[in-house]
């Protein structure tokens, strides 16, 4: 069947009721056996063999990882990790004034994110975290030599398992109607975040993306999908289906809600306070609803037609959200200054753990 045929209500609100049954099973067994979680965050990699004492449902899970990738255009590949390293600052600038506010727009899946302290709370952090996890994916020669990423995806996927058991644990508000939590729709919502938006964004800034450019995004947050346990048959293969997707997801989801302004308040107040320089603080909305565009930015109370200046664009692309400047001219430049940005901002490197859980 064509993706673009498996595109209709009826068969999204099918996959509201579908989470990641392989990564949730491993994640009941991390909570009954808490003491493998410090051995799996140690990994820098995946071992050459796993545990022998391994629970069931994490070698199984694990396994997953250890079996052939889907195709993959070795070249494309690549040519997508340059693409990243070119344009890194502003992609990376764009998880947060795009990327991340635009989840916030659709109310059910904002129930999942409201109901994290920590995003509320140290939302600088969530952003620190998702752009480390950005850059460990588009590391060079990722997917084509060594398990690293992997370690990193199958840690990220594991993260998205134990959130949905702790709502089901201690969240009795939860609202069927909203769907299961970080369930299929919602992570292909989120997966063309990081592949059309971005793509979007860039010529929102004025930078023209080709064709082969944008579908070399799409494919490569394809495998990425794959990899976080998104059922392959609905991630888009061209530039056609992921508009059509997000355009349908839009009008199925797009909703004011508390969740969604709660979240874009404290995303908000984290820039005004510690990220932005100072004369850019005034036209912080304005650059919100540049990206966001009036339907997503009134959704999220971002209302305003204050002109944004020329000089305020060149300082915002020129600065960077974590302070990068123009991309810097190489992957482990980016990285280390990343590193030492976010450790002036936030106190501390980010990383990508698993919570610590007690029995």
């Amino acid at each position: 069947m064509n993706t673009l045929d498996l595109y209709t209500s009826d068969r999204l609100n099918a996959l509201r009721d579908r989470q990641d049954e392989l990564a949730d099973l491993a994640a009941e067994d991390l909570v009954r056996y808490p003491e493998w979680v410090p051995e799996i965050n140690s990994w820098e990699s995946l071992p050459e063999t796993l545990p022998e004492k391994f629970p069931s449902s994490l070698l199984h899970y694990f396994t997953f990882f250890y079996q052939p990738p889907p195709p993959v255009d070795a070249v494309g590949i690549r040519q997508t990790q340059l693409f990243f390293e070119k344009n890194s600052s502003l992609v990376l600038l764009l998880l947060g004034f795009y990327s991340l506010p635009f989840t916030y727009a659709f109310a059910d899946g904002a129930e999942v994110l409201v109901r994290s302290k920590r995003i509320l709370e140290n939302p600088g952090k969530r952003l620190a975290e998702t752009a480390l996890f950005v850059m460990e994916c588009y590391r060079p020669d990722a997917f084509l030599v060594g398990t690293g990423v992997l370690a990193v995806i199958a840690k990220v996927r594991l993260i998205h398992a134990l959130s949905r058991l702790f709502i089901r644990k201690y969240s009795p508000d939860w609202n069927p109607a909203w769907g299961k939590p970080i369930n299929q729709e919602d992570m292909l919502a989120t997966n063309l975040t990081f592949s059309l938006l971005v793509c979007r964004g860039m010529e929102r800034s004025g930078v023209r993306v080709s064709p082969d450019e944008r579908e070399g995004m799409l494919r490569y947050w394809g495998l990425i999908g794959y990899y976080l346990g998104i059922d392959p048959s609905f991630l888009p293969k061209s530039s056609k289906q992921a508009f059509e997707l997000e355009r349908l997801i839009r009008k199925r989801h797009l909703k004011a809600s508390p969740a969604g302004k709660k979240l874009m308040q404290s995303l908000l107040s984290y820039y005004r306070q510690e990220m932005l320089r100072p004369e850019l603080s005034p036209f912080l909305e304005a650059i919100l609803a540049h990206y966001l565009g009036p339907e997503i930015g009134g959704v999220l109370g971002i209302r305003t037609t204050r002109p944004i200046p020329d000089r305020v664009f060149y300082i915002l692309l020129s600065s960077g959200v974590f302070g990068l400047g123009k991309s810097p001219a190489s992957f482990p430049l980016l990285y280390k200054q990343f590193l030492i940005g976010t450790k002036k901002s936030l106190g501390s490197e980010p990383r990508i753990a698993l919570p610590s859980l007690s029995r």
